[in-house]
């Protein structure tokens, strides 16, 4: 080959541009501090060990969880995944990735009270107690069905950054939250002057899991996510950024110190991992 054949060829190989990450859109949650950088931060990890080529990115604007379902459902493309908690329909209609993002955790919810009700729960020791009490909740959450399927009192609203103004104004009297979010949350509520708490007294147990879900139609991604999943649970990355993240807030919340109100969760599918301990958190199991 000519030297100037060769130069010709070097050319045309530096004009030819790179192949483009795969763009993926995720559900913005909510505009402020993201509630979910975690889940982010697992999701990079996950994709890097992969295989593949991916850039992450949330959508414009916050979309509802009923919104992102509807979208992946459609594989319209506005968003290519969502995590959010399993029921029996999501598993019907989207492809879930069955690694509980959370260990579980999701299901172990702390109250959100106002900062003058502080002691309220203390008299709590049976889910008979929790029933003349009002629970706010997002009309689209899971969680709605189970609270009322155990004969709890239920307030909703369409918007979750509502729902703390409407708890500070006395709209109802707990708002049950995530205990890996409850404080980051309610120091949020603070910045935005509103006077909240978090109870130390009882916590609701029910079983379920957070997963990551994408559309049927988008397997290869699932695949993807699952296979980064794996690795970072085979090489302990997994469990450091769980702790890195959520390690200070579980010493904080002294679960086994509280009394255990446990709910029933007749939207669980049969298909929950339970029998892979590693995932799951357990109380009194050291974490």
């Amino acid at each position: 080959m000519s030297v100037t054949r060769l130069l010709s060829l070097l050319a045309l190989l530096c004009l030819v541009s790179p192949v483009e990450a795969e763009p993926l859109t995720y559900p913005l949650h909510s505009n402020g501090p993201d509630p979910e950088a975690y889940v982010v931060e697992l999701l990079h990890q996950a994709l890097a060990r992969s295989g593949g080529d991916y850039q992450l990115q949330p959508s414009p604007r916050p979309m509802t969880q009923s919104r992102a379902e509807q979208s992946l459902e459609q594989n319209d493309g506005r968003v290519q995944l969502m995590w959010t908690m399993t029921t029996k329909a999501r598993e019907e209609t989207l492809l879930p990735v069955r690694i509980p993002i959370y260990r579980g955790l999701i299901g172990w919810r702390v109250a959100l009270v106002r900062q003058e009700d502080s002691h309220w729960l203390k008299r709590v020791q049976t889910l008979d107690d929790l029933k003349p009490l009002r629970i706010g909740q997002r009309a689209d959450w899971p969680d709605t069905r189970i609270l009322r399927s155990n004969g709890l009192q239920v307030i909703t609203s369409q918007s979750y950054d509502s729902l703390f103004r409407m708890l500070d104004a006395g709209r109802f009297d707990l708002f049950p939250r995530e205990v890996v979010v409850a404080w980051s949350e309610q120091a949020q509520a603070a910045s935005e002057g509103l006077q909240l708490a978090v109870d130390d007294h009882i916590v609701i147990h029910y079983p379920t899991a957070f997963y990551f879900f994408t559309s049927r139609a988008q397997a290869n991604l699932a695949n993807a996510i699952e296979r980064g999943l794996e690795a970072m649970l085979a090489d302990g990355s997994f469990e450091r950024l769980f702790q890195q993240h959520h390690g200070a807030t579980l010493e904080r919340a002294r679960l086994d110190q509280r009394q255990v109100i446990e709910l029933e969760n007749s939207d669980l599918p049969a298909r929950t991992p339970f029998q892979r301990e590693a995932l799951w958190f357990r109380l009194g199991a050291p974490q």
